[in-house]
């Protein structure tokens, strides 16, 4: 079973290593090291996620047998809840702890009184769109958003009532 820690702004130092080591191994391959280092510093970095913090977004660490297997981000957005980052560590995967951690957040949505959950996923990320139609998700629609450099985050839009 997953335990779900919060994060607190003091501990974005620490978590922000722990950030760019899953999303470098996952994303580099996907999107190139320079977009993806571009994107670290942009999202994951100690400044981004006090930024992120202060502005309403939950960070939580998820433990799995006493070891942090990743982590987590979400908040509400359209009468839905947003999940914002999903990341576990490679050591960890297929162990359930993303189910555990969607359905922990489904429980946020549903005490908020909020409709639903979604969240975007690149359009390369194979893995993860499976992983997210077997929890319950359907694509709603593709965007194209510039992030600056020159970059975009090249996504599908996924959502699951709660």
């Amino acid at each position: 079973m997953t335990e779900f820690q919060k994060v607190l702004p003091e501990e974005a130092a620490e978590l922000s290593v722990f950030a760019s080591e899953i999303v470098k191994e996952h994303y580099d391959p996907i999107l190139g090291t320079k977009q993806n280092d571009y994107m670290i510093a942009m999202f994951q970095s100690p400044s981004a996620i006090r930024h992120q913090l202060e502005e309403g977004g939950r960070y939580y660490r998820l433990v799995s047998d006493g070891q942090c297997a990743g982590f987590t981000a979400f908040y509400p957005k359209k009468n839905k809840m947003y999940i914002s980052k999903l990341y576990v560590h490679k050591d960890f995967r297929r162990k359930h702890i993303a189910k555990d951690t969607v359905a922990f957040i489904e429980e946020q949505a549903r005490c908020e009184g909020l409709k639903g959950i979604f969240l975007n996923v690149n359009k390369y990320n194979s893995g993860s769109i499976a992983a997210y139609e077997k929890m319950g998700f359907v694509n709603v629609y593709a965007e194209k958003n510039p992030i600056g450099n020159g970059y975009f985050m090249d996504d599908f839009v996924m959502e699951k009532t709660v």
